[in-house]
């Protein structure tokens, strides 16, 4: 039976204490898929974002994202505090060796999904959080299910609590691209490997 994540996540934040907000981790893919995701969790958690993205290969292309989602965040959420995780695009081509003609949505991608969350569960481990997720299930092109499944795995693996969620539901991907357009956030046309920007180029 399929699970509905949006339901787990009403439960899940119906649960929490109204004074005292838990902390959460949340790893970011770009500003504009948070712009959504902040707006939609910041009355519930005192939230960090972790910007951990290896995939994004181009150097000039990593820092244009990272210097919008810190815009995003000094604009509308000053109350949420960011956190970069170490730039080793190595690590992502290493991952990716043998899979590179894979179509998008395939294997490699969701070796990417698990290298990036990965890192943001051993981080929140590390730290102290209370919770961590990832915005990736925002977007229409990426598998929620397969998304949520690595979390709960996660979860099991490092003893932090998963928040599990899909956040392109209830119109969260449009209110996304409307955020976007308000604050003139840079929307990129791939998701940031050389791979999915050749196919956008064919």
């Amino acid at each position: 039976m399929k699970i509905n994540y949006q339901l787990k996540l009403d439960e899940i934040l119906a649960s929490l204490p109204k004074e005292n907000k838990p902390s959460l981790l949340l790893h970011s893919c770009c500003g504009p898929c948070s712009s959504y995701v902040l707006e939609y969790l910041s009355k519930y958690f005192e939230i960090t974002v972790f910007y951990y993205n290896p995939n994004i290969t181009e150097h000039i292309e990593y820092e244009h994202r990272v210097e919008e989602q810190k815009r995003l965040i000094t604009r509308v959420h000053p109350h949420v505090h960011f956190l970069e995780g170490d730039y080793h695009p190595e690590i992502f081509l290493e991952m990716s060796k043998g899979l590179e003609e894979e179509k998008e949505g395939g294997a490699r991608c969701m070796k990417c999904y698990h290298l990036r969350m990965n890192e943001t569960a051993k981080k929140a481990k590390e730290l102290g959080f209370d919770y961590f997720t990832t915005t990736l299930s925002i977007s229409p092109y990426k598998d929620s299910e397969r998304l949520n499944q690595i979390g709960e795995k996660l979860e099991q693996q490092y003893g932090v609590s998963y928040l599990y969620a899909d956040f392109k539901k209830r119109n969260g991907y449009k209110r996304s691209i409307e955020l976007s357009k308000q604050y003139h956030l840079y929307r990129q046309d791939y998701c940031g490997c050389e791979f999915s920007k050749k196919r956008c180029e064919i």
